[in-house]
């Protein structure tokens, strides 16, 4: 698998001196993990380790002890990654069979990874199929809260959801034949199907039919108060009014996942918004990648949806229940608090909370020098980051607004007030990111508006994508201009702000409004910076700043100094970053990682990672958060990136240092809870396995992370 090669400073120097009008990727030829010093067999693979990252969704799933919707909100997450991860990571698999490549540094080819996670995959979607009927569908039966199977319905329901099937389902059902004259249909990806098998009562032979089921009519029909029945199990009980003079013999529910992973190369097109709604209408014809049937298929029909829709057997799952359990999320939205975590109620940041009731905007607050670092979901994100670009948006002394965005929410008062701003007579810039994958229609429509209020729009850089999250603002303040900065870990979304764990810079400080207002120059124009003040971008610096950080702890280690690194983030995958925490864990510095998806790391491997420590943390909250940390020198930075190769090779990425003593010890209080030996957690070991620790050595239970840093957080607003 051929990836994008990172280069030594001084390549990058000399790139950046080259006349060329864009910042593009880097490439070195050659496998990255050939370095003879390290041994053989240190990687874990990429997409197997993905698949590890969801089983440990799927053991929040089947924790008895938590909160019955809760499980099932679990499940419909486990299936929705599935998806995606089909969509997008199996497809581009495919998409290589046949190509000549290397193998992976984890030593597998494409085929042996394909092998890998079709039997994987598999083991976890039975378990994840099992744990529904097994457990949490009797579960939600014994608490009131029953999916019904229709010939379990007495006479008077039965009547009654027949007449809803006739008024309100069979008008939009389309039954399609298959035979000569009608060609097998296209199965569109992710759509909830039914084959059925018809014949002549006085002809021999028997024919195939497919039903969609309409995406627009709710997935669960009430019966009754608390009792759903499924609209695909209405569906079949009916098909007879479907095919009148025909016998229905049969009838399956099936379901296809296709290829969605788009391909645009933004260097050959004249028009990027153009091209990627034109992609966005492809993207639905995508080869199919992975075909999930009852267990009760027939074997018939089954060998005629293979055929037709050319999968292998790698490619189905025969699965012991109701096919797309992401749709329990219409569930999980039942009005029933007992069955689910106590609310949450984000609190308003302290300082800026007292700045509001005493009348002082944002602003001066900052221009005081005293910097703000949020925490959300635990600190408000519509008192903080949303209020600090409400209130530029309406200042008069506010001449421009810069700002990324990857995604947001779908009605955004993030993109209202930069609408408000444009349309006050201020100068505003906004950098959609309309290739962020699944929100590619959202954004265009976002950008779409953002034009028209009068928006600067822009698109990125060619053959990058632009993920970091950022907002400048520039001020006029007497006879000067000053610059007011945001840099987040996570997206300017008010609604996953009270879901995802993200945190936030508030700040005045100069460099780092020198440092936006450069990288806003490369990505709008034709600048090509590559050093800042404070912060570190990629493609260019930023693996090389973490990797020149990670060799100065081991130096400090080598010559008897304390030293020592930790690391949260959602992926550590990229090869270089991983061997140069190998270097240091065999000079001795102590590395702590919490990763809450892909590890690729092999830790407490003798004479390799012996000093290292793997933990993943996954609770109600999706922890999103980046932070780095440097014992020897007292550095903590933040940001957007992952440790991946696709993050510090093919996007725009930025991490910033956090200067502020009081903020370093907030960062350090986060990461010392989250490594405390008290937090329930998952801990990977040398073999690659990931192993849930639960209780003390003495039998107690451990405390939720999440639980306890809401509770840490609320003793820290409250002083």
């Amino acid at each position: 698998m051929t990836e994008l090669r990172d280069v030594d400073p001084d390549q990058v120097e000399r790139a950046a001196k080259e006349p060329s009008g864009q910042l593009e990727p880097v490439h070195i030829p050659g496998p990255r993990a050939g370095r003879t010093d390290l041994p053989d067999g240190r990687f874990i693979n990429r997409e197997l380790s993905w698949l590890d990252f969801n089983a440990r969704v799927l053991a929040l799933a089947e924790e008895p002890e938590t909160p019955l919707l809760e499980r099932a909100k679990f499940l419909a997450i486990f299936a929705t990654n599935l998806d995606e991860f089909y969509m997008v990571r199996v497809a581009g698999l495919k998409q290589q069979i046949g190509r000549k490549s290397a193998r992976t540094v984890d030593g597998l080819t494409i085929a042996e990874q394909l092998r890998h996670i079709s039997a994987r995959a598999g083991e976890l979607m039975e378990r994840h199929a099992s744990c529904f009927t097994k457990d949490i569908q009797p579960a939600l039966e014994a608490q009131g809260v029953r999916l019904a199977c229709y010939r379990d319905l007495v006479p008077d329901d039965q009547s009654r959801l027949g007449a809803y099937f006739r008024e309100h389902v069979f008008p939009v059902l389309t039954p399609l034949a298959v035979d000569p004259a009608h060609p097998f249909p296209y199965i569109s990806g992710l759509s909830l199907n039914l084959a059925v098998t018809v014949k002549h009562p006085r002809q021999d032979g028997e024919q195939f039919a497919r039903i969609k089921v309409p995406p627009n009519v709710p997935r669960y029909v009430r019966v009754e108060e608390n009792s759903w029945l499924p609209i695909e199990e209405l569906i079949g009980a009916h098909l007879p009014q479907l095919f009148p003079g025909m016998e229905v013999v049969d009838s399956h529910v099936f379901r296809v996942t296709r290829n969605a992973d788009l391909e645009v190369e933004d260097d050959e097109t004249d028009d990027l918004l153009q091209t990627m709604q034109e992609e966005l209408a492809r993207r639905r014809f995508g080869p199919a990648v992975r075909l999930e049937v009852g267990s009760d298929m027939d074997d018939d029909v089954l060998d005629l949806l293979m055929r037709e829709l050319q999968v292998e057997d790698e490619d189905v799952h025969r699965l012991p229940g109701p096919l797309d359990l992401s749709a329990l999320w219409s569930l999980y939205a039942l009005d029933r608090p007992d069955l689910k975590d106590p609310p949450h109620v984000t609190k308003p940041h302290p300082r800026l909370q007292r700045a509001a009731d005493e009348g002082e905007d944002i602003f001066s607050l900052l221009r005081e020098g005293e910097d703000i670092l949020v925490h959300h979901p635990y600190d408000s994100f519509t008192t903080s980051t949303q209020r600090f670009l409400e209130q530029a948006a309406a200042d008069p002394n506010v001449l421009a607004i810069k700002q990324t965005l990857y995604r947001t929410s779908g009605d955004s008062p993030v993109v209202h007030a930069l609408i408000n701003a444009a349309e006050g007579g201020k100068q505003v810039v906004v950098l959609v990111e309309i290739k962020a994958r699944f929100d590619e229609s959202a954004n265009i429509k976002w950008a779409r508006e953002l034009e028209r209020a009068g928006c600067h729009v822009v698109y990125g850089l060619i053959g990058l994508k632009t993920h970091c999250k950022t907002l400048l603002v520039v001020r006029q303040e007497g006879g000067r201009l000053r610059r007011y900065c945001h840099l987040g870990t996570g997206n300017y979304n008010p609604k996953t702000a009270r879901l995802y764990e993200d945190l936030g810079l508030l700040t005045a400080d100069p460099q780092i409004g020198a440092d936006l207002t450069d990288l806003f120059n490369v990505l709008t124009g034709y600048s090509r910076q590559t050093r800042y003040n404070n912060l570190l971008v990629a493609p260019r610096r930023l693996r090389q700043g973490i990797i020149e950080r990670i060799r100065g702890e081991a130096e400090a280690a080598s010559a008897g100094k304390p030293a020592g690194i930790r690391m949260k983030m959602n992926s550590l995958v990229d090869d270089l970053v991983i061997d140069e925490l190998y270097r240091a864990s065999r000079v001795g510095v102590p590395i702590d990682c919490v990763v809450r998806g892909i590890c690729a790391l092999r830790p407490g491997v003798a004479d390799l990672s012996e000093t290292i420590r793997v933990r993943s943390i996954l609770g109600r909250f999706l922890e999103h958060s980046r932070i780095f940390h440097f014992r020897s020198t007292g550095q903590y930075l933040i940001g957007s990136a992952d440790m991946m190769h696709r993050n510090l090779d093919r996007r725009i990425e930025s991490l910033v240092q956090v200067q502020a003593p009081e903020l370093r010890e907030q960062l350090g209080g986060i990461l010392d809870m989250a490594l405390s030996p008290d937090i329930l957690r998952w801990e990977l070991d040398a073999e690659g396995a990931w192993a849930r620790i639960a209780t003390s050595a003495s039998g107690a239970r451990l405390r939720d992370y999440q639980s306890e840093l809401t509770d840490w957080t609320l003793r820290r607003l409250t002083g």
